[in-house]
């Protein structure tokens, strides 16, 4: 007669229990030091083993040849209990029994002895579902039991049990199973089974089961029946709507090559399939290229990916091809990307290449100019910013390049001056990429003087017209020549008088 394989192979001692090696070794030296306690709480995600556990641990309880950690599985209460007819193993469930009247009756039953076995034991799945009254009236049997009286409480929430009942319980935390002891267990079963199986399909089926061992066996059930005894990577991935992983692979070696035409062939695809679904697919296939070390990817663009499917996975929205989309893109730009040790070597080489090559190949391929350092300046400034280049050219004058430094002449007021020095760092740049990073800018300021007013004043003049603006000085009377006088004085000095 078929059984379903979660259930064919259901652990029947703690040696046999996938996952859960730290639960194993302390109920195992609880049973073998004696030192039990009354009750037990087991919590976590469902299908982690809580209930096996709790079979377990009675069955060692009550066999003949224990209190021991491994059961003999032969005696007549091992038996019993294998088959589910043990009267001292009472196993209730309080989704449908929660009542304060099914609490009762558990209660009446802990009076009696033992009929078969040392210890009466109480399993209690889903002890969470009882209604508070219930709970509350189990708080002083849970507290203080006869010593022949176990109870062991399962459950998948414990936050929603009255800190009464956790308080009067050893708390035992029941992990999600590992992927790899899940594919090891799925691997050997498969074997006894007699089906042949590809390993990368199991790994689909051992992530579709989410650590839960018994949903993971229930797929494999179902992958048996649909691969008809042969699990493939093809069949699998159609089964459970997964992308192949050849696909995938041929998508990201588009992205990488920047081949669009592919890439917009594989999102026409894409198309067909949740979004969610895609993104998690890449995501996977590139955690697994990673830890497997694998050089089809930079670290750069590891990082770089990562974090973009991380953030798709966020911009997950009603339009899965829009998300794709721009997932894909900036997937594109990232790989344009270069690492610095990359970056650092190319320029190291272009460099040597440089130096090593003879000055005479060089020599005919080299433009003459008869352009000065100034006028190549202007140029790289207009084609960067023409407003700037104008202003540049209409309040700067070219005066000398010696020894890398260029001297200009610059007479900029207002306005422009602000311009210049806004953007001078700017100037700069473009200067020493064209000149190199030793070249500098001198800037002399150039001051603009009136020279019809200077033409007008002959030097021998000097004296008398400074004697005479400075009797008009004291009347407060300013004219034409005072400013004359002034603009003298400013750039020529005073005039000295003469020793008689």
């Amino acid at each position: 007669m078929f059984r379903a394989l979660a259930i064919k192979y259901r652990p029947k001692t703690f040696d046999e229990l996938v996952g859960q090696k730290t639960i194993s070794t302390s109920l195992k030296y609880a049973l073998n030091s004696k030192r039990l306690a009354h009750a037990y709480l087991f919590s976590g995600l469902r299908g982690s083993g809580k209930t096996s556990s709790a079979r377990i641990f009675s069955r060692s309880l009550v066999c003949e040849k224990g209190p021991s950690d491994t059961p003999c599985l032969e005696c007549k209460q091992c038996l019993a209990s294998l088959e589910g007819t043990h009267m001292d193993i009472i196993e209730m469930d309080a989704a449908s029994n929660r009542g304060l009247e099914d609490i009762q009756t558990l209660i009446e039953q802990t009076k009696y002895a033992p009929s078969m076995a040392r210890f009466k034991i109480f399993i209690i799945d889903e002890v969470h579902m009882l209604t508070p009254q219930a709970a509350n009236a189990l708080l002083k049997t849970l507290e203080e039991p006869p010593d022949y009286v176990k109870f062991i409480l399962a459950t998948t929430d414990p936050l929603k049990l009255p800190a009464t009942v956790l308080s009067r319980t050893q708390h035992f935390r029941f992990k999600q199973i590992a992927q790899s002891e899940i594919l090891n267990h799925l691997k050997e079963i498969l074997i006894k089974e007699n089906v042949e199986f590809e390993e990368e399909a199991l790994k689909f089926i051992a992530r579709s089961g989410n650590g839960s061992l018994r949903d993971t066996l229930t797929l494999l059930d179902q992958a048996i029946i649909f691969c008809q005894n042969h699990i493939s990577t093809t069949k699998i991935t159609e089964m459970l709507g997964f992308l192949d992983p050849l696909k995938i692979k041929e998508f990201y070696t588009a992205l990488l090559q920047k081949d669009r035409e592919k890439v917009f062939e594989f999102l026409e695809e894409l198309q067909n399939y949740e979004a969610s679904s895609v993104i998690d697919e890449m995501l996977f296939y590139l955690k697994e290229s990673f830890f497997a070390r694998s050089n089809e990817f930079s670290t750069l663009v590891y990082e770089r990916f990562f974090r973009i499917l991380s953030r798709a996975k966020n911009m997950l929205c009603d339009d899965d091809g829009f998300t794709l989309c721009v997932m894909a893109f900036m997937m594109m730009e990232a790989s344009h990307l270069k690492e610095i040790d990359t970056q650092i070597s190319e320029i190291k080489s272009t460099q040597t290449t440089q130096k090593s090559s003879p000055k005479i190949s060089i020599a005919p391929t080299t433009q003459k100019t008869d352009k000065n350092a100034y006028e190549l300046l202007l140029e790289l400034i207009y084609d960067r910013d023409y407003d700037l280049g104008e202003c540049f050219e209409n309040t700067t004058q070219f005066i000398s390049f010696e020894n890398q430094i260029l001297t200009i002449g610059s007479n900029a007021q207002g306005q422009e001056r602000d311009m210049l020095n806004k953007n001078f760092k700017l100037i700069i740049e473009l200067f020493k990429n064209k000149f190199g990073n030793e070249a500098k800018i001198e800037v002399k300021k150039e001051i603009a003087i009136d020279e019809s007013k200077l033409n007008s004043i002959k030097q021998e003049d000097f004296k008398d017209k400074i004697n005479s603006f400075k009797n008009q000085s004291k009347s407060n009377q300013i004219d034409e020549e005072k400013e004359k006088l002034e603009a003298l004085e400013k750039y020529f000095g005073k005039a000295v008088e003469e020793k008689t």
